[in-house]
This record gives C-alpha cells, structure tokens and sequence, in this order.
C-alpha cells in the first residue's frame, strides 16, 4: 500500500503496523471475540480509513480461509461422530434414515419420529461438541428464529433439544429439491418466476413483522415442495431486526457473496436491515430469470468488490425472453442505496401481485426519480472526504484571497503577466503544500485521495499556464481567465464520478462562472472567487462535521 508520500522507511513502518492491526483484530474473531470496527477505529485514528476499506475483505478472507480448513479436517475424518455416523441409527426418538445435505454449519438428515409416527428433517451441529461458541450460538439463534415463524412458507420447527452432546433441531421434511437445484435446469418463465418469489416475499414480510431479518436469502435456502410452492429455511445467520448481538454484529462480512447486499459486504460501514433482505430477494429473481447470479468473479473478495461497486448486467441482455416489468423490478430490489429499493419485502411481494395480474408496476413509474437520485449518490469512496473537510474550508480561504488580490492588481491597471503568473504558481504552489502536509499529518494517504490530488495538481498546473500562452499569443492579461471556471468544473465532474454525484452542482455552478467571467471580465476574479470558495467550504463543512459525529 502505498500512501503517497516521499519515502521509504516511514511508509513501510506504517504498513506493517497496519498488517499488524490487522493480524490482531482477526485473530480476535477467530477466538469468538467480539471485535468492533468503530472502536478499532478510535485506538488507531491515523489507520481509520485503511481499517474501514479493508476490514470486509479481510473478513470475507478469513470466512473462506475457515471454510477450507474444516473441509480438510472433514476429509481426514477427525473431526466429530456425527459426521461418521452408520445410517439408518437411532437417535433419541428419531431414526435417522438418510443423509439429505450439509452447509458450512449444519448437517440435515432424513428422520422418522417414532412417538408421532412422522417423517421429519434433524438438523445438527456440524462440529458436534467440536464447535466453537459462536457456531453454537448461531446454531441456537437459527432454531430459535425458525421456532417463533408460524407461515406456510417458512419451514416450520417442531423441537429444539440436545442429545448425547449434539445440538439438533426437528422440522418439516418438504418432499421436494432446493431452488438452486431448480434452476441447475435453467432458468424460470417470468411468470413462473414472479409466483415463486412473490411468496418467498410474502414470507420474509412476515418474518420481518416478527423483527427476524434472514441474511442469507439464496437459491439453496428455499425448498420447492411437489407443487412447485417455495419454502424458506435456514435462519443461521438471522437475527432481530434492532439486535446488536456480538455474535451477528463484529465487522464480519456473514452471507454469500453472490446474493447480499452492499451494505451488508461492507461489514460495520453499513446497516443491515429489511432492506438488505429487499436486495437478496431481487437476486433471487435475477437468477430465476437470468439463469445466473447478479455478479460473478472468480474469488469470493472479488465478487464483494462487484456488489460494491458494480452494477449487474441487464436482465434482458442474458436472456432476452424476460419481461420488461419484472426485469424493472429485480434492477429495483438490486438498487445500491437501500432507500432507493423497495420500503418492504410486502412493498415487493405487492409488485410482483401486480405484474402478474397484468396490472401497473412500482418499479417502473418510480424509474425517473430512481435514476436522478442514483446520480446524486455518495460512492463508497466519499468517506475520504472527511480527512479534507476542515482543509476545503481553508482552501476555500486561500482561493477568495488569491482571487481578490488578482482583482486589486488588475483594478489598478497592473498589466505585468510576472504579477499575475507568481501570484498563482508561488501563492496557491505554497499553500497546496501545506494543505498536503496537514493532510498527510492526519494519517496515511489513500489511494483514492492521491488520485483526487493529481486531479487537483492537473488543474493548477493548467491555470498557471495561462498566463505564459497568454504572453507567447500576445494577448492582453488575464484575458484568458474565464478557463479558470471550465478546469475547476472540469475537476468537480471527475469528483462527482468518484466521490458523490452532488458535485455535478458545483461543476454546473464553476461551468456557468466561466461564461460569467467571460460576459463581466472586469469582475471576472471576484465572481470565480466567491463561486470557487463556496463549492469548497460547504462540502468541507459537511464533511467536517461528519467527521467530528463519526468520532
């Protein structure tokens, strides 16, 4: 990583510090511990925004590198009886006949209730008397999320229990195959489609009225009974909606890669909520209707940057048999802003009601407004901008007394381009330079940051060769001034790209300055002044005292 700097020594002191940060932080969560990214944060002010950008990969890492290490303990058989046990087998009063899956998790077998005379699913505890805490907790929050569900397409828990040190739980066997399995065929007709998920939807509503949320809304966690009717299971990383438990809430990046949403990859920098069981409802439609997730990569940390950054390919550029309306409503629930999805899973199940009774959908009358406010949208990189609000309102400064200078000298009928030329090459040149340095006092420099200061050193150096092209074309001074108004906006554009589509106004407000400078020349500086100087103070003001909440 490299921060930008002059050197060397300091720079690689500072990455192996943040290495070491790092180590720690996730050695804590392996043990079980609770580990709190805003208050790693807070011990180590200069590593903040590393530590913001990089802890979800490091997590989502740590989560496949565990993963792969239980399946070599499984395939050398050392891990617990469970796994090695001689079906069909007698298990308290069930009778274990057949083994019908496994998760990262748990192990699902196909049972006969001998006292009720039923056939049943048991899961168990993958581990056995092998799992950590946190498994056993996420375990027991899983039967316990699915026991308080009373919905005809959740499936239902029948006992909760341990037994000869194996933590299970009994529910209803759904005679049938996983989604996932479904759509191994290909993929669903609209129709089709919007059926299975409207009810999916209808179920995940309920569950929220109940303050459950999912998290992990995907393919292989709904079954499809011998009607074609879908049901919900696997509540193992659910959770109440206001919960802030240590076993769901430290940072970690929990669910698939494939079907959650962004702010849910982004461990601890977003809320989970409704909305994100929203968002992996619309990625279970753009499979059932594309054949294939919303974003594929080949690692799952690459596939956690696509969510976070990338929009899924058009539904109807897969498969171009899909409906429009329903196309409409998967791009909805995919919306990266969760207050630009659907308000609820019912909102959703009441569109697809709506689509399938041939009538007016949400998804589409609401595209206006959807694309516009999307424009106007942080990106993930807007956070940076709070290790430059209180420098943009000094800034802000420095340029309305250069600009006022300027028109000083021009009022007195200074004609020398030398003037003008140090005027803005030593005089803005030094205070860049502070501005860097107060900067880089704060903290290591991004990678993002060092792109928005080239940009800005772009822009200087473009401004202060006005002045020697005004000379060299024989051109009265200052003529070529209104350019200033066009390269500001110019750098504003680019902002709005990469940090928040806000900037489009400052970049329109720097663009009509140009034409202003150009009509009123005489006034031309004072007019860039106070417009440059308010598109910098007001949003370093913002993120100055974002700053200043955030700590």
């Amino acid at each position: 990583m490299n921060h930008g700097g002059l050197p060397s020594e300091s720079d690689a002191e500072r990455e192996m510090r943040l290495a070491q940060i790092l180590t720690d932080l996730s050695d804590r969560t392996q043990r079980g511990e609770y580990v709190s990214l805003a208050e790693a944060s807070a011990a180590h002010p200069e590593f903040a925004m590393d530590l913001q950008q990089l802890w979800g990969a490091v997590m989502l890492a740590d989560a496949v590198g565990v993963f792969s290490s239980s399946a070599s303990k499984e395939l050398d058989g050392s891990l617990i009886p469970a796994l090695n046990m001689q079906l069909p087998c007698h298990f308290g009063d069930y009778e274990l006949i057949t083994e019908l899956g496994r998760g990262g998790m748990g192990v699902v077998y196909r049972a006969r209730q001998r006292s009720l005379n039923r056939d049943v699913a048991i899961k168990m505890l993958l581990r056995g008397g092998m799992a950590s805490r946190e498994d056993e907790a996420r375990f027991r929050r899983e039967a316990e999320s699915a026991a308080r569900l009373t919905h005809p397409n959740i499936v239902p828990v029948y006992e909760v229990g341990e037994l000869e040190g194996r933590l299970f739980f009994s529910m209803k066997l759904v005679q049938g195959l996983t989604l996932a399995q479904r759509l191994m065929d290909g993929t669903m007709d609209s129709r089709t489609a919007a059926t299975v998920l409207r009810a999916v939807a209808r179920a995940i509503q309920y569950a929220h009225s109940q303050g459950i949320l999912h998290r992990d809304l995907k393919p292989s966690n709904i079954l499809l009974d011998s009607h074609g009717h879908p049901h919900v299971t696997d509540f193992g990383l659910a959770r109440e909606v206001d919960s802030h438990d240590p076993v769901t809430y430290s940072g970690s990046v929990l669910g698939t890669p494939a079907y959650m949403a962004p702010e849910q990859a982004a461990g601890d920098r977003g809320h989970v909520g409704p909305a994100s069981d929203v968002y992996s409802l619309g990625s279970v439609l753009y499979h059932m209707i594309t054949g294939r997730s919303p974003f594929q990569a080949a690692t799952p940390v690459d596939m956690v940057l696509l969510v976070l950054e990338q929009e899924p390919p058009l539904p109807r550029l897969l498969n171009p048999q899909v409906d429009r309306d329903l196309e409409m409503i998967a791009l909805r629930c995919l919306q990266k802003p969760p207050d630009l999805r659907y308000a609820s899973a019912g909102d959703l199940a009441d569109d697809l009601e709506a689509f399938l009774r041939d009538e007016p959908v949400m998804a589409r009358s609401g595209r206006l407004t959807h694309v516009v406010a999307r424009w106007f949208r942080e990106t993930h990189h807007a956070t940076v901008l709070e290790n430059w609000g209180l420098l943009w309102m000094w800034h802000s400064l420095a340029l309305l007394v250069i600009c006022s200078l300027t028109h000083v000298l021009y009022s007195i009928g200074q004609a020398a381009p030398i003037h003008y030329f140090l005027l803005w090459t030593a005089g803005l040149g030094a205070w860049a330079a502070v501005f860097w340095a107060l900067r880089r006092r704060m903290g290591p420099v991004t990678f993002v940051e060092r792109q928005i200061a080239h940009i800005w050193a772009a822009s200087m150096i473009s401004i202060a060769l006005l002045f020697p092209i005004e000379y060299i074309l024989g051109l009265p001074v200052l003529t070529l001034s209104p350019i200033l108004g066009l390269s500001s906006g110019m750098v504003f554009l680019i902002k709005a790209g990469m940090l928040s589509g806000s900037f489009y106004v400052q970049a329109v407000a720097l663009f009509a300055t140009a034409l202003a400078m150009a009509r009123w020349p005489e006034y031309a500086h004072l007019i860039f002044g106070l417009v440059a100087a308010a598109c910098f103070f007001f949003p370093g003001w913002k993120y100055y005292r974002q700053r200043l909440k955030s700590r």
